[in-house]
């Protein structure tokens, strides 16, 4: 077994640990979601774990890169986990680690599991070394983005429920309830998509730097470049329409969720199919 495994595993036991303390106060009726200064420095460590599980895994020698759609997912998720804790130093955001723990738990455990990936060709190359720390950190951001889209999805659709009985409300109930208002959200929401955009954007001039520097094109027409230019396009959309007519609310969820799609098929999609789907690794 394989180092990189093990610190998954570990990931994924700590960040479940830690969304079994959070969700359990939920179903003995308490509200409040309270972090703490334990929990917030045991949230490290696990990101710690999390951090060492890829590095291990991904980084095979000086020369040589190993990623796989698991990895990637893993990759992004870690980096939102940072991008997270240190919003939660300036923001009182607490209650999005019921979904991001329980998210970031299962993706360690699959990335444990789901090992297998590649050897990425010129893994030598600066320009490529540093187009994918690019790439992966624009994955990580939309992808929390995209978490909290759907966290505010769930919650809109709740505070146009009827009101419940205090007697009939469940966890799930209890657990939108501990959540910061939606005007927080989509403050946090926007400031997320901006950084992303920025970064996506880093990441097609990088790419195509690499793309010139390796093949003698800028935009090779494969299934990387055509989703990454449709997802800066329809992050680019959302934000001109926001500026412009005030987007906001389910439609702006609706364009961020698309944006996220398109990166989500860029690389893990496509590696999924192949290395799971079609076995050719």
């Amino acid at each position: 077994m394989s180092a990189g495994i093990v610190f998954h595993s570990l990931a994924a036991l700590a960040y479940g640990l830690l969304a079994v303390s959070l969700w359990q106060p939920l179903r003995g009726g308490d509200p409040k979601t309270n972090v703490g200064g334990m929990r917030r420095s045991c949230l490290l460590g696990a990101i710690v774990l999390h951090g060492a599980g890829l590095y291990m895994a991904i980084l095979h020698s000086a020369n040589h890169l190993y990623l796989g759609w698991a990895l990637a997912l893993s990759a992004a998720l870690w980096l939102g986990m940072i991008v997270f804790w240190l919003e939660s130093l300036v923001m009182r955001i607490d209650g999005l680690l019921l979904i991001l723990l329980p998210a970031a738990a299962v993706i360690s455990a699959v990335a444990a599991v789901f090992h297998h990936g590649h050897l990425v060709s010129n893994a030598g190359d600066e320009w490529l070394r540093i187009h994918l720390l690019i790439a992966l950190t624009a994955y990580g951001l939309t992808t929390v983005a995209a978490l909290q889209a759907m966290l505010m999805a769930a919650l809109d659709r709740y505070l146009h429920r009827p009101v419940e009985h205090a007697g009939e409300r469940g966890s799930l109930s209890r657990a939108l309830d501990a959540i910061p208002p939606l005007l927080v959200q989509e403050r946090l929401l926007f400031r997320l998509i901006w950084i992303s955009f920025s970064v996506l954007t880093l990441t097609v001039i990088s790419g195509a730097i690499v793309s010139q520097r390796l093949t003698g094109a800028l935009f090779p027409l494969d299934h990387k470049t055509i989703f990454t230019l449709l997802s800066w396009l329809t992050f680019a959309v959302l934000l001109v329409g926001r500026h412009l007519r005030g987007w906001r609310g389910r439609q702006a969820l609706h364009w961020t969720l698309a944006g996220f799609a398109f990166v989500l098929l860029s690389y893990s999609g496509s590696r999924f199919v192949i290395d799971v789907i079609l076995h050719r690794g």
